[in-house]
């Protein structure tokens, strides 16, 4: 689908081929790929439960997309000292209708140029596409996202100008509310981690999240970092902004790498900039770094 949001689970062709990217999910089932450069999207606490018991079994908690086929996430080359940066990423809103309604989608055009309506309340009432209920929110995009004639089409248009395109689903209207430099979201081995713990500032300057259960951080933990239990993410994520510095160089840990991904992902959807998956987990660390660590 078009929106990180919740939306039917029927979804029209067109819907579901105009965005071209999967999106990120945070799930205690994801595989762990090697480096991701992604797309933010709607604050996922928005469909989060505010609390969730501390003893529960593992919960997965989504935002689904679904798609003509499968399209991997694209994948950026930059280690954990650098970036390439320099992207843009837009909010956009949309309403589709028909290819050979033309004629309502001018009349349309000019009720919100002339008549001064908002394109979100058009998009409801006359849009095809499930974002209508979102009012045609499509959320966070980027480049390499869309299709080509729509991504031309959003990536030129003024801000808050409300632009026409075609695609082969039918006539858009379109409208660029804001944008935002592109976050980045990389992956640190241990043995790079471990050198950069060497060093008395890094802890000061860089944010360190343990998002382990408090039995596994009693096993083996490591200095610095703050514990965040998944389990426990209805507790802590709506005031994840507020408690940590999104502009600031970000550091998620897990036993294995795997549920600290799915965080980073997240926190990466709400606006961090940079934030780094600890690869393999602290298994790693105290296998490759520090044997110091136990092994659990």
């Amino acid at each position: 689908m078009l929106r990180a949001s919740h939306i039917p689970p029927v979804a029209t062709p067109a819907l579901s081929a105009l965005k071209i990217s999967l999106i990120p999910a945070l799930s205690l089932s994801s595989s762990l790929p090697h480096l991701y450069k992604l797309s933010t999207f709607a604050p996922l606490h928005n469909f989060l439960p505010k609390t969730a018991p501390p003893n529960s079994s593992p919960i997965s908690f989504k935002r689904f997309l679904p798609m003509l086929g499968h399209h991997p996430c694209p994948k950026a080359s930059f280690s954990s000292g650098s970036g390439t940066g320099g992207g843009r990423e837009l909010l956009v809103q949309h309403l589709l209708v028909k290819e050979d309604d033309l004629k309502l989608l001018l009349e349309l055009q000019q009720r919100i140029s002339g008549g001064g309506e908002d394109l979100s309340d058009l998009a409801v009432e006359y849009s095809l596409c499930p974002s209508k209920e979102e009012g045609g929110m499509l959320g966070w995009v980027r480049k390499g996202q869309m299709v080509p004639e729509f991504e031309e089409a959003a990536f030129s248009a003024p801000l808050n100008k409300v632009v026409r395109c075609k695609t082969k689903f039918g006539w858009h209207l379109l409208q660029v509310l804001s944008e935002r430099e592109e976050s980045l979201l990389g992956e640190i081995q241990a043995d790079e981690l471990h050198v950069k713990i060497q060093d008395p500032t890094f802890a000061k300057e860089a944010q360190l999240i343990d998002v382990r259960e408090p039995d596994e951080v009693a096993k083996a933990s490591l200095p610095g970092f703050e514990v965040l239990p998944l389990r426990q993410f209805g507790s802590w994520g709506p005031e994840v902004t507020t408690k940590f510095d999104p502009e600031k160089e970000t550091y998620v840990m897990c036993h294995h790498g795997m549920r600290s991904l799915q965080v980073a992902r997240w926190l990466q959807s709400q606006g961090f900039k940079r934030v780094f998956n600890v690869s393999g987990g602290i298994h790693a660390y105290a296998v490759r770094a520090d044997p110091s660590i136990p092994t659990y």
